[in-house]
């Protein structure tokens, strides 16, 4: 890789975060913590860690004479962290830059480095929390909505709900085939049925109550109406504990009840404008039951106050998710009912994506 004097400038720019790091080295740079940096960038998703630039706005070039054999130094990286780190020289007018290139840790597999998985906090280099190994963990393990439930069958999916499903799909793919072949077929197709085995995303969109109350308690949607706020009552609560294709429309209209519409001015015209869209509102519901941890105890819960909403859905962002990127980069965690919803042509059309 050849980095050029004007990325190098657009670097210098940059604040620095989790991917990108300023040391100015200036004769020296300790060989133990340029592994610990190696090693956070890595389970940050890779970056940058360049040497020879001031830490601290407005940085300037000073110049480094830290590791001058920089093809040695990647090889007692790679020695000690078996990850390829790629070290550059850069000449500039004001002093020698070296730039780190650090990739991002494999999928599944945080970097460890003498007892300890770093990352960076702040200035500071840190042991990982709990919670962060965790997430990382979890990116190897399989999609959970495509797992069978051992001990539901296909008379735990509810007819009416399977019905609604057939509807959907045929108006999406315009397949006549869709409207006449069994449903235990239909549901193979659809990859919701496995080996003869009922797969966790048919519960979760196909379900009975009695049925996900014994398998899957909770994958259900509690939705709560409060006047105001501050109000620790409410008005009016909801369960759906049941197959999604039951209850979905029934949750929109129960929000619908006490949508209002508030006027505006539009040049020589008067109109009117929801306080909630339904396709926004539709999606986010989308997004909650499609990319919640059904592992996680706890239900999605949907609180509606007169002029806002929240949905709250247990787990963290999927594997690769951020508050950065969670407009642009998708990454369904429960990818088999992605997939249903896709068929049904009822994916979000943006975001993480369902």
């Amino acid at each position: 890789m050849k980095t050029t004097l004007q990325q190098l400038k657009k670097w210098i720019r940059l604040a620095e975060s989790e991917h990108l790091e300023f040391k100015q080295a200036g004769r020296q740079f300790d060989f133990e913590k340029l592994t610990r940096y190696c090693v956070a960038l890595a389970n940050e998703g890779g970056g940058k860690l360049i040497l020879g630039v001031t830490d601290k706005p407005p940085r300037q070039v000073a110049g480094t004479e830290a590791f001058p054999d920089v093809g040695k130094t990647q090889a007692q990286l790679l020695d000690r962290l078996h990850l390829r780190i790629d070290m550059e020289e850069i000449v500039h007018p004001d002093g020698r830059i070296v730039v780190v290139h650090v990739p991002s840790r494999p999928i599944g597999r945080p970097v460890e480095y003498r007892g300890a998985y770093w990352m960076r906090s702040h200035d500071a280099l840190v042991p990982m929390t709990p919670e962060k190994l965790q997430q990382i963990f979890a990116e190897a393990e399989p999609d959970f909505s495509a797992q069978i439930c051992k001990k539901a069958t296909i008379g735990d999916l509810d007819y009416h709900a399977i019905e609604t499903f057939r509807k959907r799909w045929h108006r999406r793919s315009s397949n006549d085939e869709l409207l006449s072949i069994p449903s235990e077929q239909l549901l193979k197709d659809a990859e919701l049925l496995v080996d003869g085995g009922v797969t966790y995303a048919a519960l979760i969109l196909l379900g009975t109550r009695k049925a996900l109350g014994i398998h899957l308690a909770q994958a259900e949607v509690i939705f709560e109406y409060r006047s105001k706020e501050t109000s620790l009552p409410f008005q009016q609560r909801k369960e759906y504990r049941k197959g999604f294709f039951l209850y979905y429309d029934d949750l929109w209209n129960t929000i619908n009840l006490r949508n209002d519409e508030y006027q505006y001015q539009d040049g020589l015209f008067m109109l009117t404008i929801p306080t909630f869209n339904e396709l926004v509102i539709r999606e986010a519901i989308l997004n909650a039951v499609s990319h919640r941890d059904y592992r996680h105890a706890g239900s999605v819960f949907i609180k509606q106050y007169p002029t806002k909403i929240e949905l709250v859905s247990p787990g963290g962002f999927p594997p690769g998710i951020t508050p950065e990127n969670i407009l642009w980069k998708q990454h369904p965690r429960n990818r088999r009912i992605a997939e249903v919803f896709a068929k049904c042509g009822m994916v979000e059309r943006s975001g993480q994506g369902a």
